[in-house]
Parts: structure tokens; sequence; C-alpha cells
């Protein structure tokens, strides 16, 4: 037909998320798959996913993100819903090696997001965990405090009522 050999797909794999979260899907999970479909480096679905979850985002995120957007906040440069492994940060600065997470309460001492906290880590990110009451609340803080990070005014680990900072000495490399 077109001259190129059909491309195989992997099986699905229906398995549910060993830790919960927001997992990325695996490759050949048939959403995007089509007779226009474009070869990428990403894990096929992976768009889809994210596309979904800036969709149905909360109204902290979407507040964060029109300061986060466009190279807003200190000429940084944010994706949002980007993929790291199998999960998705609400927001990554990759240049700095930063996720910035908005969480709303139920997310306090949750072991699943220690798990996800330590995978990000373990690919070279610091997390940031914000409350999504702050974002709607104080604004002007949230971004203070990303600066902070992204400056590299902020450097150790925080952890406290309202906030949660992971530091990766990677991340380091970045800020220098």
């Amino acid at each position: 037909m077109n001259g190129r050999p059909p491309l195989r797909r992997a099986p699905l794999d229906t398995s549910p998320p060993i830790d919960g979260g927001e997992v990325a899907p695996r490759s050949g999970d048939g959403v995007g798959e089509g007779a226009h479909e474009t070869r990428s480096r990403r894990k096929t679905g992976t768009t889809h996913r994210a596309r979904t979850l800036r969709q149905s985002g909360n109204k902290a995120e979407a507040l964060l993100w029109l300061e986060l957007k466009a190279r807003k906040l200190g000429g940084h440069q944010f994706t949002r819903q980007f993929s790291i492994g199998p999960f998705f940060a609400d927001f990554a600065c990759r240049e700095k090696w930063l996720v910035v997470e908005v969480d709303g309460h139920q997310h306090a001492d949750s072991s699943l997001d220690r798990r996800r906290d330590d995978f990000m880590r373990a690919q070279g990110y610091s997390v940031l965990r914000v409350w999504n009451h702050d974002v709607l609340k104080h604004r002007t803080s949230v971004c203070e405090t990303i600066l902070a990070v992204l400056d590299g005014r902020l450097a150790e680990n925080v952890v406290v009522s309202d906030l949660r900072f992971v530091f990766t000495p990677r991340s380091l490399d970045s800020i220098s």
C-alpha cells in the first residue's frame, strides 16, 4: 500500500498500577493508534494521558499554570503534566530538574506520594509539594517559593505543615 511495513504493537497491559497515583500508560495501550500515526519518542498514549490530566486538573493547578506558562516566572520554562517514568508531574522545569506538585490535604503523609518522590529523585529531580489552598489564597508566596528553589536559594529538604520540598543534589548542576 504505502510501501512501509506495518507497525508492530506490544500487547495491552491491563494490570493495575502497583502503587496508585497518576501513572503513564504502557506502550500499545491502544490510545492514539490510527492511520495517521507518526513515530515519537514518547510511549503510545502518553500525550493523550497528559492532555486528559491537563483538562481535568483542578482549579489550583490551572491558576498556577497561568503563572508558570510562557516563561512568566523568572524566565524559566515549565511543562505541565510531564511524564517521568510511570508518573506524571503536575509541573516540571526540566532545565532546573524541578518538579512542582499541587496537592489537596488528602495527600498529607501519603506513602504513595513518598514513593513517587523517591522515584523522581532517583531520576535527578527535586520535588516541591504545595497545597491547593495555598495556590488559591497565597499564589504570590507559592511563586516566590518556586523561584527560591529555581534560583538556588532553597537547597535543603523542608517539611512543614503547608509545604514539602525534597532536594536532589543533581539539580545543583543546572543551577550553577
